[in-house]
């Protein structure tokens, strides 16, 4: 050591000495092995140890590598207990101010066990403890915590792999291999240095949930880092020999001490209750479930069961059965003077949640209201819970024994009212069932959709139906009236809601009409099938139909078969807008004429020429030869049958009428005489 270090290290030592003593765990090396097993690490009446033994270094000063410790009044974890180092013992005192760096030169021998448990071929310098014992109880655990002078803060990378080795060797008698208790809980890894390290250095951390600290130089103990208190444990059967085998060697070389610190009076020989049932490891009580302890032991006399360190009134039994959360202990008597301890089980409630149980409605969406429709069950379970845990799970069930989950888009198979199940979990599968009541409201009013008319410069009422609880139509602005006026054709909307709550929508097709209006009439005549074409001006808005007698209507706007002659057109709107009405004329020629005087078909003439207003057109006839006989005007009346006064013999004759717009007409007749 320098100079510098030295007055330095001086000045600590002396520093501490003078004000921080009392701060510091301290150390007895004057313990026997019996005492330090019997009076110090068990302490109970209930033990039966015989065979301790107990070895270590081998200082020229007489100084040991294991004894007695005291934490009273530090910040040290244990108040008292056993301490098993690499080195001495001496050293293990704070402040965390120099390196205990003992055995060179005067190393001892490692442990062939140790070896063999943690797969080390080079271990030195190993501290043992060992003992036999018969354990009343069927489970035993102690505490204790690793310190090392190897959790540096730091360390170069290859100090990363530096590590001591301990271990806790049982076997039952009879039995040849060991069963290391000094692991990691829940897995079998070996506690050591580079098993169980915190963060903050290059070398990476492990299982840090069981790392305490690494030590600045007021730490009561002159370790570099330790672990948080861990429990050894192991269930044995009660009534056989056990030997245990407490040790600690340096590995590889004698630099850097460790030790383990060994809890006063925490080896427990008592009754194992079972796991913790918390909810921080998943597995917490379900709601109104209960749990039956058996902590029937051989020999026991009595027995006396705690919740939350109270005795529970007339629970004497070897069973009990927990209905509550708490800490529960019992104390077992073997005669008089022994009560091994049992562990404390602790045991917490999953939370039993409350739900809103209204009745969840729905509208019947269908048209035949058969009172079933489909339920949004995702809806539902947002309704039950305001803010449901992240670690419970909701599925609905038609019954409450069903294994068979509801699908989301649920439809009731009972109308109207059903009464379904939601099953609420936990992820420790604690589950409830509860009933959910599904109701269907239906809308049994018929709403039929209608076609009205409305006809030019008219106003029409729409009127949705009396006996709602609401009206709203889709009108620009919305109007929430049972009735509206309207004066313009379109699709009309109202939504009407009833009692329950349930909507329908009703849709008026207005279709705006009016009186024909007659824009030409079309005729085809001088045919053997006369037709007339009635052609409605397209400003005329209404839907027609078509009469000649204002009786029997059609919907084509075309009549045939007509014969020569006067018709009246009605045309009718049927929106019953009115009805329009219009004469024409079909023409037609006589096929033959008798001019024999008797006054019955003594003249030649086309019919209706001045009714369709053709009087002006010409009328030409000729003989079979083609010489023309008669020309004359419509004005004039008819031809007798003459030329130039003589009467023409019977025979075929020809006619041309040439109407005023050039369109010629041909037809024959005959004259008889």
């Amino acid at each position: 050591m320098s100079t510098l270090k030295f007055t330095i290290f001086s000045l600590v030592i002396g520093f501490a000495f003078q004000f921080g003593n009392a701060q510091n765990i301290s150390v007895d090396e004057s313990y026997t092995p019996q005492d330090l097993v019997e009076d110090i690490l068990i302490n109970s009446t209930c033990a039966n140890v015989f065979n301790v033994s107990v070895s270590g270094g081998n200082f020229a000063s007489g100084e040991k590598s294991y004894g007695y410790f005291d934490g009273t009044g530090t910040t040290f974890p244990f108040q008292n207990g056993i301490i098993l180092s690499t080195g001495k013992i001496n050293n293990a005192p704070g402040p965390n101010i120099y390196l205990s760096d003992d055995g060179g030169g005067i190393g001892w021998n490692g442990d062939s066990d140790l070896n063999d448990a943690l797969g080390l071929s080079n271990t030195f310098n190993a501290t043992i403890l060992e003992f036999d014992f018969i354990p009343l109880g069927n489970r035993i655990s102690f505490d204790y915590i690793f310190s090392s002078e190897q959790y540096l803060t730091n360390p170069s990378s290859n100090q990363c792999n530096y590590t001591d080795g301990f271990a806790f060797l049982l076997k039952r008698n009879g039995e040849t291999n060991y069963q290391n208790l000094a692991v990691v809980p829940g897995t079998n890894i070996p506690v050591k240095v580079n098993t169980v390290r915190g963060s903050g250095t290059i070398c990476p951390p492990a299982n840090q949930a069981y790392f305490d600290a690494f030590n600045d130089t007021n730490h009561p103990t002159n370790f570099n880092g330790q672990t948080k208190i861990l429990k050894a444990e192991s269930d044995v059967i009660p009534g056989e020999t056990y030997h245990i085998k407490l040790v600690i060697a340096d590995e590889g070389n004698y630099r850097f001490d460790s030790a383990i610190f060994l809890g006063g009076g925490s080896f427990n020989f008592g009754i194992d209750l079972g796991d913790d049932r918390l909810i921080a490891t998943g597995n917490p009580l379900c709601p109104s479930e209960t749990l039956t302890v058996d902590a029937t032991q051989a020999g026991a006399t009595e027995y006396q069961w705690f919740r939350n360190t109270n005795p529970i009134p007339g629970a004497t039994n070897p069973t009990y059965t927990i209905t509550s959360a708490g800490d529960y202990t019992v104390n077992i008597f073997y005669g008089t003077t022994c009560s091994p301890p049992s562990n404390t089980l602790k045991i917490e409630y999953a939370e039993s949640l409350v739900i809103n149980q209204d009745l969840f409605t729905e509208c019947d969406a269908d048209t035949n209201q058969d009172g079933k429709t489909v339920f949004d069950l995702d809806v539902i379970k947002n309704q039950l819970f305001t803010n449901l845990p992240t670690d419970y799970d909701i599925s609905f069930f038609e019954i409450a024994t069903s294994t068979t989950a509801l699908p989301t888009n649920y439809t009731n198979t009972i109308p109207n009212n059903q009464t379904i199940y939601a099953r609420i979990m936990n992820i420790q599968g604690c589950y409830s069932d509860y009933p959910v009541n599904l109701v269907v409201n239906t809308f049994d009013t018929i709403l039929a959709d209608e076609t009205i008319g409305l006809c030019e410069n008219s106003i029409l009422t729409l009127d949705a139906g009396s006996g709602f609880t609401s009206y709203e139509w889709n009108t620009d602005p919305p109007q929430f009236t049972q009735q509206i006026t309207v004066n313009s054709g379109g699709s009309y909307e109202v939504t009407v809601t009833n009692s329950f709550n349930c909507s329908k929508t009703k849709t008026f097709t207005v279709e705006a009409s009016g009186i024909a209006t007659i824009e030409d009439i079309i005729i085809n005549d001088f045919q053997e099938n006369n037709s007339a074409t009635i052609q409605i001006s397209a400003s005329s808005l209404g839907n027609y139909e078509f009469s000649l007698d204002d009786i029997n209507y059609q919907d084509s706007n075309i009549f045939t078969n007509l014969l020569e002659g006067e018709y009246t057109v009605y045309v009718n709107d049927k929106k019953k807008c009115g009805v329009t009405k219009r004469t024409f004329y079909i023409l037609d020629y006589p096929k033959y004429f008798t001019p024999n005087g008797d006054n019955y078909n003594d003249t030649w003439y086309i019919k209706n020429l001045r009714k369709r207003n053709l009087q002006n057109s010409t009328i030409s006839i000729f003989d079979r030869y083609g010489k023309l006989i008669k020309q004359y005007n419509a004005n004039t009346e008819a031809w007798d049958g003459t030329f130039n006064g003589s009467n023409l013999p019977s025979n075929d004759y020809w006619f041309t009428l040439e109407l005023t717009n050039g369109k010629i007409i041909k037809g024959h007749f005959t004259l008889k005489r």
